[in-house]
């Protein structure tokens, strides 16, 4: 369990921490492969082996760029994710935590790796844009990471690195807080797998429940 008094502001990953939407990447990845006659993925094997910069994992999963761009394959990816993406629901309890947060007087922010503009729809249609002081998503549809923006983030937040708290589902969100200086808590709960979160060296916590016990 998080002693979460140690900190003054959560930074939240968006995709896979909040969003529940790994199984719908899964899913239009898997038609993606199907019509290039390439092999699916379960989604215990996404877990596996899905990474930032996206492009690396799409190398490994035998997308042929010199056949067709690794522009023209995120374009049809993000097309047709932007397109069902609000099939997606929040994480079970992902609300009740955001409220909790605010309530008990914890600043709360969102980093992602969604283009920004998208990223303000989601939380403006999930009603929890009002919740956070900043909003940081990124330029482009890419994904090829979070460092930039992060660091774009943080000279908006007033305390010190070391009382924030990053709270995200990937390795990458890990390597993101330590750039910062501030702490991160992983929850297998997206698009990476429990193992490698755990080889990290991060905080790991199973799911929500065990990591917000004490704000529940």
């Amino acid at each position: 369990m998080i002693d979460f008094t140690e900190y003054k502001h959560i930074v939240w990953d968006w995709n896979g921490t909040l969003l529940d939407d790994a199984w719908l990447c899964v899913e239009i990845l898997n038609r993606m492969l199907s019509c290039r006659g390439m092999k699916k993925v379960t989604i215990d094997q996404y877990q596996e082996h899905f990474d930032f910069p996206v492009v690396d994992y799409y190398k490994k999963l035998g997308f042929d760029f010199d056949r067709e761009s690794f522009d023209d394959i995120a374009r049809e990816y993000i097309q047709a994710y932007e397109s069902e993406r609000f099939r997606c629901k929040l994480q079970k309890q992902a609300e009740q935590i955001i409220i909790s947060f605010k309530e008990k007087g914890f600043l709360q922010s969102v980093l992602s790796a969604c283009q920004q503009s998208s990223l303000i729809e989601a939380l403006d249609f999930f009603g929890l844009s009002d919740f956070f002081e900043n909003i940081t998503g990124l330029d482009d549809y890419y994904a090829h990471g979070k460092v930039d923006a992060g660091k774009k983030l943080l000279k908006n937040i007033t305390v010190s690195p070391e009382k924030i708290l990053l709270i995200g589902d990937t390795v990458h969100d890990y390597e993101v807080a330590s750039v910062l200086g501030a702490d991160c808590l992983l929850l297998p709960a997206g698009h990476q797998s429990i193992n490698r979160l755990e080889k990290s060296g991060a905080k790991v916590c199973a799911d929500f429940n065990q990591a917000f016990k004490n704000l529940l």
